[in-house]
């Protein structure tokens, strides 16, 4: 079986959102074994410089890639990664998996985004899509996007 990690920067804080995750996360259990890994954010100032910005995004690269198994497979979630279909994701899922990588590992920076390094080391970078959506949201939206690329692949009936 497939692993797959997310490494996300920060915590759950709404109630809803915790939950729709724990609805996916129980439904990919047919399919994977999913591994969240919840990174500190670094606290910032309310008006924060560039400087201070970069600085954060490196502390937090570097606990990310602390985190990163090894030989795993690495998707960076960020603005300026390639959009995916759904079944384009699963095909991609299949063939990670059919190549013998037993580590998916999905990255989704802060507020800011990644680190550069954090870039640098990813294998693909993702986009959700060209509109801004809170990164706690798209915890929810990536986790739905990979159960519906194993039921694709599965030949199940959720995605119409």
């Amino acid at each position: 079986m497939i692993n797959v990690n997310i490494i996300c920067v920060g915590k759950l804080k709404e109630k809803y959102l915790k939950d729709a995750c724990a609805e996916y996360i129980k439904r990919l259990t047919a399919f994977c074994k999913l591994n969240t890994i919840e990174i500190s954010p670094v606290l910032l100032s309310d008006n924060p410089s560039k400087a201070e910005i970069e600085n954060a995004l490196k502390s937090e690269g570097l606990k990310i890639l602390e985190k990163i198994p090894n030989n795993s497979m690495v998707y960076a979630m960020c603005i300026e990664g390639k959009q995916r279909t759904s079944a384009k994701l699963s095909e991609e899922i299949s063939k990670i998996a059919i190549d013998g990588v037993s580590n998916i590992t999905f990255i989704i920076g802060g507020s800011f985004g990644l680190s550069d390094e954090v870039k640098n080391r990813s294998n693909q970078k993702l986009s959700m899509s060209d509109m801004t959506f809170p990164h706690q949201l798209a915890r929810v939206m990536l986790l739905e996007q990979i159960y519906r690329a194993f039921q694709i692949s599965s030949g199940g009936k959720y995605h119409k």
